[in-house]
């Protein structure tokens, strides 16, 4: 009769701690990958997706720290939500897999150079904008060639699949440029250096954090262009209506008490990025 009962409270352990993680229910504070933890909760942890291959904005390092504007943003807005920097857990959100991590619940929110667009917010919402980019080309720094869009139309053209430039060069700019789609920037950073292909577009903030980087000064430059304007804002669940109102709010405490400010000249200062003020928040209004 002992052991049957063992038996009865071991099956019903399980059976608890089956539902709690159906739930999304988690008491990890590690780090560790527990997708199921997006929603936060019991606030042990919030799950958000960010790149990680872009230096200046958001870059997970060799020894795992990640850095970036978009990782400071990131921070910042948990913290408002009520979560401490161990309790977030970063999950890299590649450009053409962004909207499938919001919507499958993988993620709480993804602040990843995402910029609002109506196509977009057919299957996300968006908090924000925090920041105004504006697209341009990156090219060797021996390579006079290019100095225009339409110079493009007899150029190899790197870009990242799923990304707005892509689009707006297939569409607008240089509808013959020999168009290249690599999934991330920095397979397409090798391409440029290495001449396969001539130039490399996405928003210029992207640009100059792989520019000021001390591996590759002096090996390329910004053409100087202001092809679109990208308006960065943060990705999450269609319909999350409290959601985007606590970002929303969080975004303008951090323009406010000069945080803002500070993760610009800190993330971007040493490429001499000259930057757009904070824009106004027009999502969600």
């Amino acid at each position: 009769m002992k052991v049957f009962k063992a038996g009865a409270a071991a099956a019903a352990a399980v059976a608890l701690a089956l539902t709690a993680t159906a739930c999304g229910v988690s008491n990890d504070k590690s780090g560790g990958s527990g997708d199921s933890t997006a929603t936060g909760g019991g606030k042990d942890k919030v799950v958000v997706g960010i790149k990680f291959d872009q230096p200046g904005l958001g870059l997970k390092t060799p020894d795992g720290k990640y850095t970036g504007f978009d990782i400071d943003v990131a921070t910042y807005v948990a913290k408002e939500l009520g979560y401490q920097p161990d309790q977030i857990e970063f999950k890299q959100a590649i450009s053409s897999e962004r909207e499938n991590l919001i919507s499958n619940g993988d993620v709480k929110f993804v602040v990843a150079t995402y910029s609002i667009n109506d196509k977009r917010k057919e299957r996300v919402d968006f908090a924000g904008p925090y920041f105004l980019a504006h697209q341009d080309l990156l090219v060797r720094a021996n390579d006079d060639s290019i100095t225009k869009a339409e110079d493009l139309n007899s150029k190899k053209l790197c870009s990242v699949t799923g990304s707005t430039s892509a689009q707006n060069v297939k569409t607008k700019l240089a509808p013959k440029a020999d168009l290249l789609e690599q999934g991330g920037y920095s397979e397409c950073l090798t391409a440029l250096e290495n001449g396969a292909v001539d130039a490399l577009t996405t928003d210029n903030s992207i640009l100059a954090g792989y520019a000021s980087q001390e591996k590759n000064q002096g090996k390329f430059k910004l053409v100087g262009l202001s092809l679109s304007n990208e308006n960065y804002g943060i990705g999450l669940k269609k319909g999350d209506k409290e959601l985007q109102t606590k970002i929303n709010a969080a975004l303008k405490k951090m323009v406010e008490d000069g945080s803002w400010d500070a993760a610009v000249k800190k993330n971007f200062g040493p490429a001499n990025y000259k930057n757009e003020p904070a824009p106004q928040i027009t999502e969600g209004s």
